[in-house]
């Protein structure tokens, strides 16, 4: 079993750092919906609409 490293916290209303032993990500949005950048490049984006409507969107730099 290894130990693994992952902190996240809040820098901004809305606007979250993720931390963890080899990335980094950047979070802005809330629960409705939100959009995340990590540091490899790669881009998500989710949009909870009311029921259980759940979209999500994967962007992956070339």
């Amino acid at each position: 079993m290894s130990i693994t490293f992952r902190k996240s916290f809040r820098v901004l209303p809305g606007v979250r750092v993720h931390i963890n032993g080899r990335k980094w990500s950047i979070t802005v949005g809330g629960r409705r919906g939100h959009h995340t950048i990590n540091s490899d490049g790669r881009r998500s984006s989710s949009l909870n609409l009311p029921g259980s409507i759940h979209v999500r969107r994967d962007h992956h730099r070339h």
